[in-house]
């Protein structure tokens, strides 16, 4: 098989520049308003009257000490309660509490956001106390709750109280008045899974629960953090909106999160400005001496972090790529150039990075000459290479590419392990983590096409039921490092197992009926439960683990960049690639829209052809790579037989077949 090169220059026409409407619409998790009522009634516990009322405008009573009823919203949402009190005696009194999960609904509790504890009470309720004056309530604003699916409300007093008119107004994505008006779309049918929707529906769980994590700057959690209460009046960064970890917690900028979350947010919303006020702020926390960037955000602004530091100088390539800022990155420059410094500062004589800075996403064992971290540094400099080229620093770049290409050949001469097939955690191991064999067939680390395939098999090797248990933290499924590993399947060209790992992890939690079946879990243990990272940081309190964090959402991007096979490769899309990974499927199409405009790609497939439509900005360029090989047409041109082809296109409406 041969590569052959084909430039096609046609003349273009003009292109869409925001995501069409069509069947996918339906699964959009996103409100069709700011303010949101609830959809059904949960339960009802004592003198409860008219509770049903509740959801058509009516008035419902709670007649005596204890009574409560809990509203189910029917998906995630955040944001400030309101209610009309109508009939109020003079010690009325009423609690709320919230829940993202069902199991923890309590008229005694919320759910935990503020700090963990073991018996799952630290955050409490929200007091109303009396005197209640009649007429419209509304939560007060740094009582905010960020993330819930139940609210439970209790009367606290044996006179009765009666209200009606129950809403939230949407307090996340600030700046977007139509939470549903997305840039980007996908849409597929899996016939392979029980519910055929499931593609499209994870694709907008993902977008959704980014959505939920784009917050106002001034709703940080407070810290130190309350006992028996919350607050989330913080500050967060440097401006807003801004893009945190989590919706209920812990509303701050993580960097290793936004590894994951931003291509989501690109592909979904394209809405960057939350990312740049993001990076800005990790930025803006830098020691100016050691050039150390803070692990994460204000109001926590913890520091000690070699992994995180090197997370936020992706997160910059990333933004770049994307927005095509110059302007910001011309401005970050000589902050960036000095946290490059930074990490080339901690290489030993070994030409690895020594990781003295030992927090991570959660991980054991981390320090040392940890393959994970230095498979990071690799990243760096590599898209510090590319961030060089319009800054026109041609001596940065090239001492960049002669330290990555020296740190590849040392990664695999050090981490190799030929009895296993992936790549160890350390020198002194033989423990290969999930986290560095996923990064470096993502990063290019490995050396072959055929490297790569055996750590993609070495990593199926640690799957149950419910997804891949990692390695490096005992007992653990974590979304994030598994979104990383997704690609890796995808980039070794195993595309059945990258969907079956889809299937298995991503749709555990999309379906569980323990989380909030609309945003993703922060993770779980390997039995599924939500006691995630209880014996490492979480006191044993299931309650804290957040059910919308953007680190989760992993099959939102993949799904755009391999099932549909669109990627850019240079800022905004100037370049780019369509190479789809079919995987089983018989159709895909969606696409998203950069600042030059849109890039849509539709396709279908048969037993003996393939059929490609793709729409991208005039003055644009970009790479095909087919799936199948035999007789090609392109816009109706019939081409002779080819071995293997990747077509050179200019901007435009093309059609491609391709008949066996």
């Amino acid at each position: 098989m041969y590569l052959w090169s084909l430039l096609v220059f046609l003349c273009t026409v003009p292109v869409q520049s925001a995501a069409p409407n069509g069947p996918w619409d339906a699964f959009n998790y996103a409100p069709e308003s700011r303010t949101v009522q609830p959809r059904t009634i949960r339960g009802i516990q004592g003198d409860v009257s008219n509770a049903d009322a509740l959801l058509n405008e009516g008035t419902v009573t709670l007649s005596s000490n204890g009574s409560y009823l809990t509203v189910d919203f029917g998906l995630e949402v955040g944001g400030l309660i309101s209610m009309t009190f109508e009939a109020i005696k003079p010690s009325s009194a009423i609690s709320l509490s919230f829940t993202e999960s069902p199991l923890f609904i309590s008229p005694l509790t919320s759910d935990d956001s503020a700090m963990s504890a073991s018996n799952m009470s630290y955050d409490g309720v929200l007091h109303v106390p009396p005197p209640i004056s009649p007429g419209f309530w509304t939560q007060p604003s740094v009582m905010l709750r960020g993330g819930f699916r139940f609210l439970t409300i209790v009367s606290n007093s044996d006179e009765p109280v009666s209200f009606s008119n129950l809403t939230c107004a949407i307090s996340f994505m600030p700046q977007m008045e139509d939470l549903r008006d997305y840039t980007g779309y996908f849409y597929s049918l899996d016939p392979a899974f029980h519910d055929p929707n499931f593609l499209t529906k994870i694709w907008y769980s993902g977008a959704y629960t980014v959505q939920t994590d784009t917050v106002p700057v001034n709703t940080g959690r407070q810290v130190p953090f309350m006992m028996h209460s919350w607050a989330n009046n913080a500050t967060l960064g440097v401006a807003g909106p801004i893009i945190v970890d989590g919706a209920k917690r812990d509303r701050a900028v993580w960097p290793g999160d936004m590894g994951i979350a931003v291509p989501t947010q690109f592909v979904s919303t394209n809405d960057l400005v939350a990312t740049k006020n993001a990076l800005s702020t990790m930025f803006a926390g830098m020691n100016p001496e050691t050039g150390a960037l803070p692990e994460s955000g204000p109001p926590l602004s913890q520091q000690g972090s070699d992994t995180y530091h090197a997370w936020t100088l992706v997160g910059s390539y990333n933004y770049y790529l994307y927005s095509g800022d110059l302007a910001w990155l011309t401005n970050t420059w000589p902050n960036y150039t000095k946290a490059v410094q930074f990490l080339e500062g901690k290489i030993d004589d070994s030409g690895l990075l020594n990781v003295t800075g030992l927090r991570d996403w959660g991980r054991l064992g981390q320090g040392g000459h940890n393959a994970e971290a230095n498979a990071l540094l690799y990243k760096v400099w590599t898209n510090s290479i590319s961030l060089a080229e319009p800054l026109n620093e041609t001596a940065l770049a090239s001492a960049w590419q002669r330290n990555a290409s020296a740190l590849k050949e040392k990664y695999n001469e050090v981490f190799w392990l030929p009895s296993r097939g992936m790549y160890r955690d350390n020198e002194t191991t033989t423990l290969c983590p999930q986290d560095a064999n996923s990064l470096a067939v993502v990063f290019n680390l490995t050396t072959s096409a055929a490297q790569a395939s055996a750590v993609s098999d070495g990593l199926a090797q640690n799957w149950n039921e419910f997804g891949p248990v990692a390695p490096e933290l005992p007992d653990t499924i974590s979304p994030f490092i598994s979104g990383f590993e997704l690609q890796a399947h995808f980039e070794s060209s195993n595309d059945d197992r990258a969907m079956e790992l889809l299937r298995r992890e991503w749709g555990y939690m999309l379906y569980t009926n323990i989380s909030v079946q609309s945003t993703l879990l922060e993770g779980y243990t390997s039995n599924g439960s939500l006691y995630y990272r209880s014996y490492q940081g979480y006191d044993y309190d299931p309650s804290y683990t957040s059910h919308a964090h953007g680190w989760s959402t992993g099959p939102t991007s993949a799904l755009t960049f391999y099932v549909l096979g669109l990627m850019m490769t240079s800022p905004q899309g100037a370049t780019w690639s369509v190479a789809p990974h079919h995987s089983g499927l018989s159709s895909a199409e969606g696409g998203f829209e950069t600042g030059l405009g849109w890039f849509g790609v539709k396709w279908s497939a048969s037993g003996s052809s393939f059929h490609l439509a793709i729409d991208t900005p005039a003055d644009t360029r970009g790479v095909v790579s087919l799936p199948m090989i035999g007789t090609l047409t392109i816009d109706g041109e019939q081409l002779w037989p080819q071995n293997g082809i990747a077509l050179e296109l200019v901007g435009g409406s093309h059609v491609i077949t391709v008949q066996t």
